[in-house]
């Protein structure tokens, strides 16, 4: 195969990887607190062996995660957080801290805030956020301070990335930061209400579309430089 075929080949592999993201992004329209994804494409230039001509190809090197905010839902759950503005609760997992927006929580046989994974939520320390199981109001201020009957338990604290394009999903709605994080400076936490997924359904579907035509134009291509490499092989074998 030459150059050309081997360029559309690798186009193919960043577009068929494109289409899974966004299948994927379209089957978490309604995951609560779910980030949309993106596949990045740059270009990959290198000089060929022998000659001055140069090889140009897009190849799909990362995700990138949109921060945009979701839409938010009113729920009235004492322990439903919605997150206004930029950050992300942190968790414990059995890997280490993961961050997500998804803020639906309920207390643990121990009392303490968990995920609907059984994951604990963390405070501004890093510490397990304890309820007792006598508590008869359950109040979450703006800041995040979360008190029981009218005393205060722990304070919540929002992390970011320093970073943005070191936020890798994990799993589901959990991500993982490679780099460093720093808190955010004034939290937004609002009880009784949970975000939705960010993805735009009618901008996903647009996306597929478009990315579909560009495999299928691209599959033809190769599909016209495997029959012309066979006719040469078949002409040259004469």
């Amino acid at each position: 195969m030459d150059n050309a075929g081997y360029t559309q080949l690798t186009r193919q592999s960043g577009l068929l990887r494109e289409l899974q993201v966004i299948a994927n992004n379209i089957a978490n329209i309604s995951t609560t607190g779910f980030r949309r994804e993106g596949i990045v494409f740059s270009e990959f230039v290198r000089r060929l062996d022998r000659q001055e001509d140069t090889l140009s190809m897009a190849a799909a090197n990362a995700h990138q995660t949109y921060l945009t905010q979701g839409g938010l839902t009113m729920t009235g759950g004492a322990l439903d957080l919605a997150i206004e503005g930029e950050g992300f609760f942190t968790i414990e997992t059995p890997d280490g801290q993961a961050y997500t927006r998804a803020g639906h929580f309920t207390p643990n046989a121990a009392g303490e805030l968990v995920t609907v994974d059984g994951l604990r939520l963390l405070d501004a320390g890093g510490a397990p956020v304890f309820v007792p199981a006598e508590a008869a109001q359950i109040a979450v201020s703006r800041d995040g301070t979360i008190s029981a009957d009218g005393q205060p338990l722990a304070q919540l604290g929002l992390v970011v990335p320093d970073d943005p394009s070191e936020l890798r999903r994990s799993t589901g709605v959990l991500h993982e930061i490679q780099g460093d994080t720093r808190p955010v400076a004034d939290p937004v936490i609002l009880q009784g209400f949970l975000e939705d997924s960010n993805v735009n359904p009618i901008t996903e579907m647009a996306r597929m579309i478009e990315v579909q035509r560009a495999y299928e134009t691209g599959q033809k291509f190769l599909d016209r430089e495997d029959e012309r490499i066979r006719n040469v092989v078949s002409t040259l074998g004469r």
